[in-house]
């Protein structure tokens, strides 16, 4: 017993369900050989959750844990051969390295052979099963353990022991060959083989007499066939001619043509049942694609039409980490204390080149992210939290003296460059000459050439003091940054990145001192921009104060989730009390008096369906009305009034009978009845109110992972970011809430590089059986299908902005595909929403439009090679304020705290604010508690 308890500690927690599913219901009688075959086809899987080692290319041997496992089905051609064998591959996070992880196949996996041996599973097998004693039982899991798994234990009715034993009796009857009287048991006795026996002294009187039973059956047979010649023919012209009748036939040949006549035709195929795979379906060729994607970036491949990246500057591989930064300052903007803000005002904030407009947007989320990497000195005095690499000896002995620096060659001065004024084709050609220079020194020296000067810039400056001070005004923030990144360098996980940050913060032909960060900055690119933005979120997301907001809204979730259970269970009972009360009413009400019709339950239906009841009361409003044809009809519009009028007769009619009817007990009653149906159907409308509400507070809550709408056919992921995490149209008390939007886009990505790979890009032997099925392969169908617009790898971003481009998407999505169907239902649910985003991100950004029209002011843009220059007076960003700063702490986060204000005073002045502002700032429901990130009850 104590040996059993230990095994079932050991043994592995991933193979636990998959082996017990496996071996439920299974046939093999003997345990040795079950256990042979669950360890033969376990020994090469693996699980989620389960603890392998990976084995690298070199021979390095790495413990990590299976994150995701991936398994692609085998691939068979129309003949039946096996074109591809059925094969897996896993994301291993490896234990040693936490920020790293492994793709690998099954055979660069393993896992620990103490763990998974067939003593143990034999032992773990005979703890979790039993088997019934009759031959034949199947192996059953243990209530117990089943219910714990979730295992069905319904025995499958062909494995029952009643119709076991049946089956069983059935063949040994057809083993003797009980002849019950019909032609097919003649037949059938003629092919079967011979029983073996042991010879005797009888075996040939034996044969003897069986040679003359079948003599007298075949003569009786011919005679019958004499008397009835369509015996031989079957219904469908079919003759005898069937596996068991050609040793018959052989032996009598003048039944041969009898016998032949007719062959049988094959089965037509099977109907196909959809969905299937999406690329199995057959391309249409009537011209159709899908609808032109727009483009952000300003170097996309694609010729298609509609794009906003000309000469802004944005290049493809900076829209990613701009979506990415954008949705996490959204999701977690309370933690950060940020107002929301649009997509679009995002985007405009990062590509302000001004040294003159101060841009409160960008200091806000540099400022913001900032403060969550090092605390403050009043809370934990300040600890930091996130782990950083140290410094090198000669970055850390650079800090601390001054007077020992390294020699760095002074950069030539470029004679081309004029001193009186720079254009751009001067500007162009001294960078040209500091590149061939950059390059000749390059090939001249054989060290390493420093790329930066952020070391010395940091000599007498220590930025994780100046943040535990919160020293961000001015330009401090930006020498925090530049002191962040010169550190993180030292880990080779960011080293790429901060080295070219840094190499135009602190560039080698400038002073490092904060004048020259400031100006860097000022011009610095909306690319680098993003990929600084891009770096601070990712070193918040780790941080403790993002962690416990997950954990709050995980929390948040479960106890919403209860509170919909009981929604859904008081709406129930109202419901069926409801229909009781129908029932009353019917009894009380006359026939004559019912009225035609009034179907409270239909209503109660169509209120759980949105909008179907003021549809169908729409459409039967509609009949008495008067049709708008094209082509009317001869006195038409005669018998259009004379229904009408009859109608209006009919209706006075029913009227006058029912106020001549009088039953002054019965309608009391009625109408008690009709009163406390009334209520029901308020209590259910406002249960169905409240359960709309909780699911919207789940989709806010739900905040660990941008949730995908879906694929289509060529692996190609649809985002619409408002879908969950945050508001619609962002925070109600936000600067810019009056925009009414958030992003407002369908926003495509490319496939991924295994998708791609393993779906698109097939091999030679595969494209060509893909082109004898299709006649094209799947990249020419790829390009064929999606038109002028198409993106290829993940990196690659395109969106719809607009509600016609989304019906077309609609409609050109084949539900008949797995993929599409599942993508196509989302869009259709989710349309109303974004269409109605979509038009008010128009209406906004029109309105900025036109202001600017009306007041006169051209909108001026200087295009340079990478950046376009805007006249302040028409950045749209700059109505962004951040009041939740203001509230919250009041200051924003660029400024110093107030002087002689702890804390604690800082949260009385926010709670006193709170109360001067009322109690419509923190509205509550019917259960007392503060209502979700929208402040009030939502629309639907």
């Amino acid at each position: 017993m104590e040996g059993s308890r230990e095994v079932d500690g050991v043994f592995p927690d991933a193979l636990r369900e998959p082996i017990l599913r496996k071996v439920q219901f299974s046939t093999i009688s003997r345990i040795d050989n079950l256990v042979d075959h669950i360890f033969d086809e376990f020994k090469q899987d693996f699980y989620p959750g389960e603890n392998v080692t990976v084995i690298l290319d070199n021979g390095e041997r790495l413990n990590g844990i299976v994150r995701e496992k991936t398994k692609f089905p085998e691939l068979v051609r129309t003949d039946g051969t096996l074109e591809r064998k059925a094969f897996a591959r896993y994301f291993v996070s490896l234990t040693n390295r936490p920020f790293e992880e492994a793709l690998v196949d099954d055979e660069h996996i393993v896992r620990d052979r103490r763990s998974f041996t067939k003593q143990m599973l034999r032992s773990f097998i005979k703890n979790t099963v039993t088997r019934e004693a009759w031959n034949g039982a199947p192996w059953l899991v243990k209530d117990r353990i089943a219910h714990e798994y979730r295992i069905s234990t319904d025995v499958p009715p062909h494995l029952q022991k009643e119709n076991k034993f049946a089956e069983r009796k059935a063949n040994l009857g057809m083993k003797k060959g009980e002849y019950d009287g019909t032609i097919l048991s003649f037949f059938s006795s003629q092919t079967r083989l011979p029983e073996l026996k042991p010879k005797s002294h009888k075996s040939k009187m034996a044969q003897q007499d069986f040679a003359k039973t079948k003599h007298e059956q075949f003569l009786e047979y011919q005679r019958a066939l004499s008397g009835n010649p369509g015996l031989g023919i079957l219904k469908n012209g079919v003759g005898v001619g069937e596996p068991q009748f050609v040793q018959f036939v052989n032996s009598h040949p003048h039944l041969h043509t009898l016998a032949s006549r007719g062959s049988p035709r094959p089965p037509p195929p099977p109907p196909i049942k959809y969905p299937i795979e999406d690329l199995e379906i057959a391309p249409l060729r009537d011209g159709t694609h899908r609808p032109n994607l727009k483009f952000l970036s300003q170097d996309t491949q694609s010729e298609g039409q509609g794009s906003d990246g000309d000469s802004n500057g944005i290049l493809m591989e900076s829209v990613g980490p701009l979506l990415e930064t954008w949705d996490t300052l959204n999701v977690f903007c309370e933690v950060f204390q940020l107002d929301s803000f649009t997509f679009d005002d995002y985007v405009e904030a990062l590509q302000i080149y001004s040294e003159d407009v101060k841009c409160e947007l960008v200091v806000e989320i540099h400022c913001a992210l900032l403060k969550k990497v090092v605390n403050s000195r009043e809370d934990q005095n300040g600890m930091i939290q996130i782990p950083l690499p140290a410094l090198t000896k000669e970055e850390s002995a650079a800090e601390e003296s001054t007077e020992e620096t390294s020699v760095m060659p002074s950069p030539e001065p470029d004679p081309e460059v004029p001193a009186g004024r720079t254009t751009r084709s001067s500007l162009a050609k001294s960078e040209i000459a500091n590149l061939k220079a950059g390059s000749a020194r390059s090939r001249s020296s054989t060290v390493d050439v420093k790329m930066h000067q952020a070391g010395e810039m940091l000599q007498d400056y220590d930025w994780v003091r100046a943040l535990r001070y919160r020293d961000l005004s001015k330009s401090g923030w930006v020498m925090i940054t530049i002191g962040l990144l010169h550190q993180l360098s030292q880990d080779r996980r960011y080293k790429r990145n901060c080295e070219e940050i840094l190499a135009k913060l602190a560039p080698l032909d400038k002073e490092p001192n904060e004048e020259t960060a400031r100006l860097q900055y000022g011009d610095l690119d909306i690319n680098y921009r993003v990929k600084i933005i891009q770096v601070l979120c990712m070193l918040t997301v780790g941080t403790k104060a993002i962690r416990a907001y997950m954990e709050d809204c995980s929390i948040h979730m479960t106890e919403t989730r209860k509170e919909k259970i009981d929604q859904q269970r008081a709406r129930k009972a109202a419901t069926e009390e409801l229909r009781v009360l129908h029932e009353e009413r019917k009894t009380l009400q006359p026939d004559d008096r019912s009225p035609s019709p009034i179907p409270e339950l239909e209503e109660l239906e169509d209120s759980k369906m949105t909008g179907l009841g003021d549809e169908d009361d729409e459409i039967a409003n509609s009949e008495d009305e008067e049709p708008n044809l094209g082509r009317s009809l001869r006195r038409g519009n005669d018998r259009a009034a004379e229904r009408k009028r009859k109608q209006e007769e009919e209706r006075e009619k029913k009227e006058r009978e029912k106020a001549s009817v009088k039953h002054p007990k019965q309608s009391k009653q009625l109408a008690k009845v009709l009163k406390k149906i009334e209520e029901q159907k308020q209590i259910i409308r406002d249960c169905e109110e409240e359960i709309a509400t909780l699911d919207n507070d789940l989709r806010e809550a739900d905040c660990p992972r941008t949730r995908v709408l879906g694929k289509d056919r060529f692996w190609n992921r649809y985002y619409w970011m408002e879908r969950n995490a945050m508001p619609y149209a962002g925070l109600p008390d936000s600067s810019t809430a009056d925009a009414g939007y958030a992003n407002a886009r369908i926003w495509v990505q490319g496939p991924d590089n295994l998708e791609r790979e393993g779906f698109i890009e097939l091999k030679e032997d595969e494209n060509k059986q893909y082109r004898r099925a299709f006649h094209m392969t799947v990249p020419e169908r790829k390009i064929h299908e999606e038109g002028q617009t198409s993106i290829f790898t993940a990196r690659e971003w395109g969106y719809y902005d607009d509600p016609g481009s989304l019906d077309s998407l609609i409609g050109w999505l084949d539900n008949r595909g797995v993929r599409e169907n599942k993508l196509r239902k989302e869009l259709q649910a989710q349309r109303e929403r974004i269409s109605t985003h979509m038009e008010k991100r128009k209406q906004y950004l029109s309105e900025n439009e036109d202001k600017k029209s009306e007041s006169g002011e051209p909108v001026a843009r200087i295009s340079t090679r990478t950046k376009t220059y805007i006249e302040p007076s028409t950045y749209r960003c700059l109505a962004w304020k951040n009041s939740t700063a203001l509230h919250e702490l009041g200051h924003l986060h660029s400024e110093p705290a107030k002087a002689g204000l702890t804390k604690k005073q800082t949260i009385k002045f926010t709670k006193k604010v709170e109360e001067e502002e009322g109690r419509q700032t923190r509205a509550t429901n019917r259960q007392g508690k503060p209502l979700t990130r929208q402040g009030s009850r939502y629309n639907f």
